[in-house]
């Protein structure tokens, strides 16, 4: 196995562990929530073997291959796991994404914003990554103030390969990131 899946990172309230099919539970929860099929979208996974199907083929390949990618959020006081963050390469954007998505009774508690930052830093201080990138819908307002709030900006609209909908692009350089 990459030594990337060793990689945990802590924060003040959390953990944050790679993401493996021992996660399909959580991946199941949140790819099933009302909120990520309005925002994110449908994916279809519809049981826990699907989960791991859709964990072993769209986010171990990317940490294998990068040494990072989608990591489970989960509360230090209680070992919960609320949701997940991660570094994402994803067809059709250039350069790295940061996505996060938390379950429902864990929104507003500031957990997302947590994480969120100690993806941001590891991305930049631990991966070398020298721009960053975040997209949402525009209805989702939470999404673009918690990626404001990480000190992004607002590029452009875009819309993904086999995508219906456009995405705001959001940015922050290196360069930037260093000034916050």
């Amino acid at each position: 196995m990459n030594k990337s899946f060793d990689l945990t990172f802590v924060t003040a309230r959390l953990l944050l562990k790679p993401c493996t099919t021992e996660d399909a539970d959580l991946v199941l929860a949140l790819l099933n929530s009302a909120l990520f099929i309005q925002f994110v979208g449908d994916r279809n996974v519809r049981d826990l073997e699907a989960a791991k199907q859709y964990i072993r083929e769209r986010m171990l390949p990317q940490m294998n291959r990068m040494g990072f990618g989608n990591y489970v959020i989960i509360r230090k006081s209680d070992s919960m796991k609320l949701g997940t963050c991660g570094l994402f390469d994803r067809p059709g954007l250039e350069g790295i994404d940061i996505g996060f998505g938390l379950l429902e009774p864990y929104h507003g508690k500031g957990y997302g914003y947590e994480a969120s930052v100690c993806i941001r830093n590891a991305a930049f201080e631990l991966f070398g990554i020298k721009l960053l990138r975040g997209v949402t819908v525009k209805e989702n307002k939470a999404s673009r103030g918690l990626l404001e709030k990480l000190g992004m900006h607002y590029v452009q609209d875009v819309r993904l390969p086999g995508d219906t909908v456009d995405l705001m692009l959001y940015e922050l350089s290196f360069e930037t990131f260093k000034g916050i």
